[in-house]
């Protein structure tokens, strides 16, 4: 009766997204589904889908949720105003907060976690 859902974005949404926007979303996409969980990058663009989808305000019981993660997740991203470019630049801002927290917070063990904070991305090479 109700669809599988979580508290926060889930990490095997992400390919169900890819083709829901452009180029360079598809190439974000293709680089982000095949890490682990625990990758910088797969924690950014959870992090940035929690942002977005509102995740955080998202009622258990709610229409929103009993339709699923993966339905809420398309639905927001249909609905984006923005371009590819500005996904990418939220992204980007999701990872450089991920790379500060791994830094501060060794501990965590956060994979691909960078020496130097803010060390831009670059789209499309994976």
């Amino acid at each position: 009766m109700y669809a599988n859902n979580e508290i926060l974005f889930p990490h095997y949404v992400i390919p169900s997204l890819r083709k829901l926007r452009g180029p360079k979303w598809q190439a974000l996409v293709d680089r982000v589904a095949p890490l682990p969980e625990q990758h910088e990058e797969t924690l950014a663009f959870m992090l940035m889908m929690v942002r977005m989808n509102g995740c955080l305000a998202c009622e258990t019981d709610s229409y929103r949720a009993m339709r699923g993660c993966a339905a809420c997740a398309a639905q927001t991203l249909r609905r984006y105003k923005g371009d590819d470019d500005d996904l990418i630049a939220s992204f980007e801002t999701a990872l450089y907060e991920v790379r500060r927290f791994s830094t501060s917070n060794p501990r965590f063990a956060i994979r691909g976690a960078r020496e130097t904070v803010g060390a831009g991305l670059n789209l499309p090479p994976t």
